[in-house]
């Protein structure tokens, strides 16, 4: 059974629940910092599992190999038992899953966080930053799959996740939770082998991302927010981790004002 956080109550004004889905190397414990709180006390019901092999959630298999087929129906597991289809959010790689989700799910409306573009580009462009950024890091990154071997330093982890903001005590934090992922999902899935079908995606999309954000960049976000013939919100001064920086509230306060638009 997979780690989860299920708090709030559902209500008449809102009735669908949030689903958040955290990217590589984190685990429901990025939502829990401000987001979980900030949403149940609006009204929402709010979710958010910790994918396979992440925080608390078990593994049968290894990490590494794990699909971004293996999330996706990690994310349906949670909303099976749900009375009515949820809202979902999806940060990085969390994003990519929530597309793939909505392929073939129905949902009242979706965020994508900082997230991985939906065709292989966005991500080839990703990883070759970090590659000219720092090429032995990224190439004992590729063979230990650890997080700490990319970022190396605090200073790198800011460098490359967070804005210029943030204080030390969060980064300190990032650096002592994060942990390794799949490389399947990370290197073949999202740049080739399982792309998103956008074509099939009916649901209504908030695309977000960070004006500093390293990972994927304004450019990326753009192109994602085109793909679903919508427009980007860029929030000034935040880098990758949308909802851990300084500027949390105003994300947050930008998603709840959307849903609200949207009748929910």
């Amino acid at each position: 059974m997979l780690e989860l956080i299920d708090t709030g109550t559902h209500s008449q004004t809102r009735s669908h629940p949030i689903v958040f889905v955290h990217g590589a190397w984190h685990a429901a414990w990025c939502w829990e910092e401000n987001f979980v709180a900030f949403f149940a006390d609006r009204g929402f019901r709010v979710l958010a599992p910790s994918l396979r092999g992440h925080g608390g959630s078990p593994l049968s298999t290894s990490l590494r190999f794990c699909s971004i087929a293996d999330y996706v129906t990690d994310v349906c597991e949670v909303v099976e038992g749900l009375a009515e289809p949820p809202i979902v959010v999806g940060h990085s790689i969390g994003g990519f899953v929530v597309q793939k989700y909505l392929e073939t799910h129905d949902s009242p409306a979706a965020v994508l966080m900082a997230s991985t573009p939906p065709r292989g580009r966005g991500q080839v462009g990703s990883i070759l930053r970090m590659m000219r950024r720092s090429p032995w890091r990224s190439t004992k990154f590729a063979l230990t799959a650890r997080p700490s071997d990319l970022v190396g330093t605090p200073e790198g982890a800011r460098e490359l996740f967070f804005g210029r903001d943030v204080p030390d005590g969060v980064v300190d934090g990032f650096m002592q939770r994060i942990q390794s992922d799949s490389t399947r999902a990370m290197m073949f899935d999202t740049i080739a082998g399982d792309l998103v079908a956008t074509n099939k995606v009916r649901t209504p999309m908030l695309v977000l991302g960070g004006e500093h954000d390293q990972v994927y960049r304004p450019k990326d976000v753009r192109r994602t927010a085109a793909a679903y013939r919508t427009e980007p919100v860029l929030i000034p001064g935040a880098g990758h981790e949308l909802m851990l920086e300084p500027q949390w509230t105003s994300v947050a306060e930008c998603i709840e004002s959307w849903l609200t638009k949207q009748g929910l």
